[in-house]
């Protein structure tokens, strides 16, 4: 295990330390030295290079990457026939996650499409650890996105939205940080169910709204019929109340221009009759 972790410090070491390039190699770099002083100012065209405030640019010397790590923004120097550089993009990058067939746990089958927002952490690593950091990128989105979903249920896959783009985040970061690639945010677009599914979802979700309807109206029958039942007993106590709501339901007959009128019978002219 020790000799492990040696080597690994080495590693690291070539990239950011000098190297000995060799008798070769300072050769090569007097003669360069020498054709940018001979040719001077019109060398200064192939020497000097800019990069962008969002950019970088990882210089490599003889196939060794230079010291100091990535370069910029502003002017950098190098040797012409000596030196190859890399530009790299810092700023914040899309892509959409093409729409995946998934599996889910209740075995139903859905497509979900998601769009990764991204950034490049450390230039020099997205250039030296991966071939293509896009793409690799792109690709192990879509693989994350299988497999998280392959874990949910159909309902948590569409009420959790939120969780599982977390969790997707937190996952992508930690497996892209070797890449020097930062995933800043993961979001789910959209969740497609096959027809059949739709409808049955629909004629479920209707059929609760309507048991729903019927309990809540049951509720305001039982309501009704209860204050319905109060306003008895206070009418029964007094006659003359029973007169005047007999009085009203008359009013409101004539205000609605019928042309037939009930009059309400007092219930004083039964009161012999019913005792009877």
């Amino acid at each position: 295990m020790a000799n492990n972790e040696v080597k690994f410090t080495n590693r690291d070491d070539q990239g950011q330390e000098e190297h000995n390039i060799g008798f070769c190699g300072f050769l090569l770099t007097g003669l360069s030295l020498i054709l940018v002083v001979l040719f001077f100012p019109f060398s200064l065209c192939a020497c000097i290079k800019i990069v962008q405030e969002y950019e970088r640019a990882v210089i490599y010397r003889l196939g060794r990457l230079l010291s100091g790590g990535a370069k910029g923004p502003g002017l950098f120097f190098i040797l012409p026939c000596m030196d190859e550089y890399k530009k790299v993009d810092l700023r914040t990058v899309s892509f959409d996650v093409p729409p995946q067939e998934v599996l889910t746990r209740d075995s139903v089958t859905v497509a979900v499409d998601a769009v990764v927002y991204y950034r490049v952490s450390d230039a020099t690593s997205s250039i030296n650890n991966v071939e293509n950091a896009a793409r690799s990128t792109q690709l192990l989105a879509a693989t994350t996105l299988r497999n998280t979903l392959g874990t949910k249920n159909l309902a948590e896959i569409l009420s959790d939205r939120e969780a599982i783009s977390h969790f997707m985040q937190t996952s992508l970061d930690e497996a892209t940080d070797p890449w020097g690639i930062k995933v800043e945010r993961v979001e789910v677009k959209d969740v497609r169910l096959p027809v059949q599914l739709q409808r049955a979802m629909a004629a479920e979700a209707e059929a609760s709204r309507e048991a729903r309807a019927k309990v809540i109206a049951a509720e305001g029958e039982q309501k009704a019929a209860r204050a319905l039942k109060e306003a008895a007993e206070i009418i029964s106590e007094s006659p003359a109340a029973l007169q005047l709501r007999y009085l009203q339901t008359l009013n409101s007959i004539s205000a609605e221009k019928n042309s037939t009128i009930i009059f309400p019978l007092p219930m004083d002219l039964l009161q012999g009759f019913i005792k009877k």
